[in-house]
């Protein structure tokens, strides 16, 4: 392990994060239901009988989707109703709400005659349409999408891309109920046509966490499962806040305060569901709700770097670390003790936007605690200094030798299911499968196991891709779920960056307005199966690194759409149908 000295002159950095908006991570959360977890209003009835209705036309499959597989809303990984960390019925409202999208038939292709027309509906009017049931083209002049069949895409497909020079090609995978084979195949495919420009969602939530933790604990995620928190004296939400983006985990929370752990946050917004929240599985808080932290820490927007420099400042000063394990297991030491003795508590605590008496009473926590949990989100990795905000945490938690024991670690929390395996896997523009390295060893080492060279260098990121097509550089983009146009800033220039892309491809169960942009060529829409549908199951990572499967579950059956790992194999024999490297399968792509 090292600790990594804080720099006096981050300053810059956290003045510029103090003008982007509040990070509030939920809209305000929405109910509970009466046998699993809940949000934060009770209201379940009401919310309960909708998605009923909702589903009323396939309440068979959506029950075998919530009895059988793996939850495809946050990355906890309940599997079935049952998770891993305490017995009992686990089912949140965010699983129910996700319930449609498996459940509902297909749109009438028709309706995509006329993409101007769809463009002015809702994203959530857009999914109310239906699920993508054939393959779909629009050409650029064209008003809309006609139907074709598989056969005729992928040889207009294979062309298309082959003509392409591989530095202009690159691919995004995003975090929607994706499989690791399906990960693994992207990053795979991707390499075998000769670009490492493939990315995933994981980047745009918690690259930071993944250089940070790499750089001072050498690994990339996180230490710890929910268990320790049943062991934890002290558990700590920074810039997070799991009653919306993972609820079943705040009756974990409830389990560890019954044991005498103390919950505080800090953040720039105090999150009302964790503040109090309705607990199903307590009859005493599901009916008046409970307390959920102890106390809330608030720091200006993006002051928590300083506040953490001042936090580890005043544990130093005391002598209230964990000496014999920094002396034995960590390195640098000296050396940041001493650059946390040239930064003023007082310009710290004015960085923060806290005063004195705070960062005294938020490192008496700390200080108390001997055994403790650190818990984050994007509310501190999707700031300038995002990266050296984790470093500071993970300081934090080496100073007391949070590290390695039970009931204690560091824990990027992880909001989206299988978002998790995406790295790992490979689908990533800077890493191999397992996380490896992008460098000339192991892409040596790869070539040798897959049989065709692979990349030596890193690709370009989501980000730069993204640059590139709006500089006209990027020839063909394939984009697997997610939208830019939601998820990125500034959408209009993303808007034009996408319409410069002579030939983009995008694969989704329902359709998306990023869909909807006029190309420059062309554009293709291709019906995928959700990990429910995917034939032969497939499995995902869970926030504790779990790697758990979920089945097939037949049943529902939409149009000629078909497992995304598939379409994949297809796009590489389309592109280079003589290379005797090309990965060969039996079938379509479905």
């Amino acid at each position: 392990m090292r600790i990594i000295g804080v720099q006096h002159g981050v300053a810059a950095g956290i003045l510029r994060a103090m003008t982007r908006k509040p990070r509030s991570e939920t809209a305000m959360a929405a109910s509970w239901i009466p046998f699993g977890i809940g949000l934060t209003k009770p209201k379940h009835f009401r919310d309960m009988a909708k998605i009923a209705w909702e589903n009323r036309d396939n309440l068979g499959y959506a029950w075998k989707v919530l009895s059988r597989g793996v939850c495809d809303g946050c990355a906890l990984g309940t599997t079935g109703l049952k998770d891993w960390t305490v017995d009992g019925t686990h089912l949140c409202m965010v699983r129910l709400e996700l319930l449609r999208l498996n459940t509902m038939g297909p749109l009438d292709p028709a309706r995509l005659a006329d993409a101007d027309a769809v463009a002015r509906l809702s994203s959530k009017e857009m999914r109310a349409l239906g699920r993508l049931p054939y393959p779909m083209r629009r050409r650029r002049g064209e008003p809309g999408f006609t139907r074709l069949s598989w056969e005729e895409l992928w040889s207009e497909v294979g062309p298309r891309w082959r003509a392409c020079r591989a530095e202009r090609t690159a691919a995004f995978v995003t975090s929607r109920g994706v499989t690791n084979e399906t990960y693994y195949v992207a990053g795979k495919v991707m390499r075998f046509l000769g670009t490492p420009h493939v990315d995933n969602s994981a980047r745009l939530c918690h690259s930071p966490s993944s250089s940070a933790l790499k750089a001072t604990v050498g690994v990339a995620a996180t230490t710890c499962s929910y268990v320790d928190w049943f062991h934890a004296d002290l558990i700590v939400f920074l810039g997070s806040n799991p009653a919306n983006d993972q609820p079943v985990a705040t009756k974990y929370l409830l389990e560890a305060r019954k044991r005498g752990a103390r919950v505080i946050t800090v953040n720039a917004y105090r999150e009302p569901g964790m503040r109090r929240y309705w607990v199903p599985s307590s009859a005493m808080s599901a009916m008046f709700g409970t307390e959920i932290s102890d106390r809330d820490f608030l720091v200006k927007i993006g002051g928590d770097l300083a506040f953490l420099n001042a936090a580890a400042k005043l544990l130093v000063e005391r002598g209230a670390v964990a000496r014999e394990f920094l002396d034995a297991a960590t390195a640098g030491y000296e050396e940041f003790s001493a650059e946390l003795a040239r930064q003023p508590l007082d310009e710290l605590c004015a960085l923060a936007g806290v005063e004195r008496a705070e960062v005294e009473a938020f490192a008496d926590e700390i200080a108390r605690a001997d055994k403790g949990v650190l818990v984050w989100s994007m509310g501190i990795t999707q700031h300038p200094h995002g990266a050296e905000t984790v470093k500071a945490i993970a300081n934090l938690g080496m100073l007391k030798e949070w590290v390695g024991r039970e009931g204690c670690g560091l824990m990027p929390i992880r909001g989206h299911s299988g978002v998790q395996g995406g790295a790992e896997m490979g689908a990533y523009s800077t890493a191999l499968p397992g996380g490896v390295e992008v460098n000339a060893e192991s892409a040596r080492h790869f070539s040798a196991l897959w049989g065709f060279p692979v990349p030596e260098a890193p690709g370009m990121t989501t980000v730069d891709y993204l640059e590139a097509a709006h500089r006209g550089e990027l020839d063909a983009l394939y984009c697997i779920g997610g939208n830019f146009l939601e998820t990125m800033p500034d959408p209009p220039r993303i808007a034009e960056a996408l319409a410069r892309i002579p030939l983009r491809i995008h694969s989704d169960i329902v359709v998306t307005n990023q869909m909807l942009v006029e190309p420059a060529e062309v554009v293709y829409l291709l019906p995928a199966r959700t990990r429910y549908e995917q034939e032969g199951g497939g499995t995902e990572t869970s926030t504790e690194r779990r790697v758990i499967y979920s089945p097939h579950i037949p049943g529902h059956e939409i149009g000629e759409a078909g497992s995304e790992w598939r379409m994949l194999l297809e796009l590489a024999r389309a592109v280079r149908p003589e290379d005797p490297a090309c990965p060969a399968f039996v079938g379509g792509a479905r």
